[in-house]
């Protein structure tokens, strides 16, 4: 796809004297303009606007820390110029292209202009969301995983409003989850997981899978849950946009009540959301008020591991989360592990 009318213009710069062209010592060459100065500007400007992001997140930040029960009722605002800028720049440059072929080298020949574009239509609700295209890759187990990859500009306002969201859900999120959070992998989940077992009396282990979950959530219910801290209705709007823009398959929009649009840059974060209203909060407390003994718990979403010195508990446990996640449209799978602690640090299965 071509876009002519759209390209930046050209830098004008002076041709060099040959050899053979006589000019007078009044008219020496114009120094370059563009390639060294422009790279300089645009490197001073990303680092304004990381500042400028960085201090707007951290007032975010403190705020919901301090106001745990506070509903934000004014967020849309931090979705500025700088917010807009930096979440182009932490796209991936050879990320898939959306329904509208946009490439990532395109949009930047004129950025500014584009995203100054995008912001005024974010800011006065004119923004409309793209329908997503379906795209799959394998799995393991020989079946195929949807994908749903976004316009550019939908990557955009969706990894910009992520960021200003995830200044307040980290304040909120507990502690044993690991999935799709900054600073956090399943490796470090992994970690946590082998040492508590390792250094506390564990026997049994339980591992859970939420099947199909990021195609089979309820979109109904991750609004309503973003509803307990997010009050600013134009930031809800957003979402929703995202959620009823569908999938463009084969020539057609399908558009569903479920799902987050896996593989598309906000999905994580709903996802998180969800589940700490629907599983997280529910196993706090479980473990504080009703667990006896040791019990470890660690999420990756949406992949549960955790691990009891007894089995009743757990089963027990097991039996009601999965009543539990029957309320809702995803269903869960999980594995029973018997274990035995010896002496040595290993864990050895019975």
């Amino acid at each position: 796809m071509t876009h002519e009318s759209e390209k930046s213009d050209s830098v004008v710069v002076a041709g060099k004297p040959t050899n053979k062209a006589v000019r007078a010592a009044a008219e020496p060459v114009e120094p370059r303009t563009g390639t060294k100065g422009n790279a300089e500007q645009q490197s001073t400007r990303r680092a304004q606007d990381r500042e400028s992001v960085s201090q707007a997140l951290e007032r975010v930040r403190q705020a919901a820390g301090q106001r745990k029960k506070e509903r934000f009722t004014a967020l849309l605002h931090h979705v500025d110029l700088a917010m807009l800028r930096t979440a182009f720049y932490a796209i991936k440059r050879d990320a898939a292209p959306g329904v509208d072929g946009m490439t990532w080298e395109t949009y930047e020949q004129d950025l500014d202009r584009r995203i100054e574009d995008l912001h005024a239509r974010v800011k006065s609700g004119a923004y409309r969301a793209s329908p997503s295209r379906r795209s799959y890759i394998p799995k393991e187990d020989g079946s195929k995983r949807p994908l749903a990859v976004a316009a550019l500009e939908d990557k955009i306002v969706q990894r910009a409003t992520a960021a200003v969201l995830s200044a307040i859900y980290e304040e909120d999120f507990l502690g044993f989850s690991y999935g799709f959070r900054p600073g956090r992998s399943q490796h470090d989940a992994l970690d946590a997981l082998i040492v508590r077992i390792t250094s506390r009396k564990v026997n049994f282990i339980l591992d859970a899978d939420i099947r199909s979950f990021f195609t089979e959530v309820s979109q109904q219910w991750v609004v309503r849950f973003l509803e307990h801290r997010i009050g600013d209705k134009r930031i809800i709007r957003l979402v929703q946009k995202w959620l009823r823009a569908g999938v463009l398959e084969d020539g057609i929009v399908t558009v569903e009540e479920k799902g987050t649009g896996q593989g598309s840059v906000i999905s994580p974060l709903l996802a998180n959301v969800y589940l700490h209203y629907v599983f997280d909060l529910w196993a706090e407390r479980w473990r504080r008020r009703e667990a006896t003994g040791d019990m470890i718990i660690v999420i990756i979403a949406p992949i549960l591991l955790a691990a009891s010195a007894g089995d009743r508990a757990w089963r027990r446990t097991d039996s009601s989360n999965s009543s539990r996640m029957r309320r809702r449209p995803a269903s869960s799978r999980s594995a029973f592990t018997s274990f035995r602690t010896t002496s040595n640090p290993c864990i050895e299965a019975q």
